[in-house]
């Protein structure tokens, strides 16, 4: 099969930093299925990997987003079967999805929206995941309208997992949600995906705050730059509020949380696959019930740019794009 992957990790992009192999196709075994990938998403983990990770032996091929066909089962496999469409985030610790085919096991799985493209699709499931686990696993928000009003502060909301994040908000919770962006194209992205209002995370938030007559919120959920922006977080949580986090502060000093007994919360999309946890197939499920609320009209793909086939070239311009941290949406590439 043809597969792109890299000899060695490259903090900043070249010629090395990828390329075409030829690699043999994988078999299925136990719970795995063997998809053909049809269209895949780049996300930030992506351009991590590649600066710092480098094969432990031969090529490392990357890529942690997928749509595709399944063409093969392993013999415990319960879930799928051949032929279905389905879409998924993959495995940290595995082979990932910049290849022609891939195993990934069933229970991290979903069937496909039947109202997307493959490129709609694509864009969907690594950010879905994260964003649902961040707030229905890690913040424990309840899912219902009659809950008492609450409110949520999402820092860098219109990134791609923010994109899914305040919709899901809005969606299946009784939560205010407000955003942050500073560029004006993503104050609209924003106010186009329902968020309630819209702050400059340039400028001071707990002024923005204040002005707009907003309480402090009862979560704050930092997508991007927490060190930055520790201080007015916890300025703006109410005592006894919850930060979440996803990304990887250079220092964090969590005795800042104390007066407020703000609990802290981190989300790791990878922790139930890479450690074979208990309830690994809620992601599964997950994937299940977001595929039904894409085609009832309730989610909508947050694809941003379609940057063309599954290419040398193409990879090289996404990972461009998503070290520019100008990216609105998911970035896709769709075909061999």
């Amino acid at each position: 099969m043809k597969a792109i992957g890299y000899l060695a990790a490259t903090k900043t992009l070249n010629e090395q930093s990828f390329e075409i192999i030829e690699l043999p196709t994988p078999m299925a075994h136990d719970h795995d299925l063997l998809v053909e990938v049809k269209a895949i998403s780049v996300n930030p983990v992506d351009a991590k990997i590649r600066a710092n990770v480098s094969p432990d032996e031969g090529h490392k091929v990357i890529g942690w987003d997928a749509v595709g066909i399944v063409r093969a089962v392993g013999d415990k496999v319960s879930l799928f079967n051949i032929g279905d469409r389905v879409y998924y985030a993959g495995d940290l610790t595995r082979s990932g999805s910049n290849a022609e085919f891939q195993l990934v096991d069933e229970r991290i799985v979903g069937r496909a929206p039947t109202t997307l493209n493959d490129a709609q699709t694509a864009a969907l499931p690594l950010t879905s995941i994260t964003a649902w686990e961040l707030l229905f696993d890690r913040l424990q928000i309840p899912r219902s309208s009659d809950e008492k009003p609450a409110s949520l502060l999402v820092i860098g909301a219109a990134g791609g997992v923010g994109s899914i994040l305040v919709q899901l908000a809005k969606k299946l919770t009784n939560l205010t949600v407000v955003g942050t962006a500073a560029r004006a194209q993503s104050v609209t992205w924003l106010q186009e995906l329902g968020v309630d209002q819209v702050l400059d995370h340039s400028q001071s938030l707990d002024t923005q705050r204040a002005q707009l007559k907003l309480t402090e919120f009862d979560y704050v959920i930092s997508l991007t730059h927490t060190e930055q922006h520790l201080d007015e977080i916890i300025q703006v949580l109410k005592p006894q509020g919850k930060l979440a986090l996803i990304d990887d502060p250079a220092s964090f000093d969590i005795l800042k949380l104390k007066r407020k007994s703000i609990s802290l919360h981190w989300e790791f999309m990878y922790t139930r696959s890479m450690y074979q946890t208990d309830d690994m197939i809620a992601q599964h499920q997950l994937l299940t019930e977001l595929a039904e609320l894409v085609d009832n009209g309730t989610i909508k793909t947050t694809l941003g740019q379609h940057l063309g086939k599954i290419s040398v070239e193409n990879l090289m311009k996404a990972h461009q794009i998503l070290e520019s941290h100008q990216s609105r949406g998911k970035l896709v590439l769709e075909g061999f």
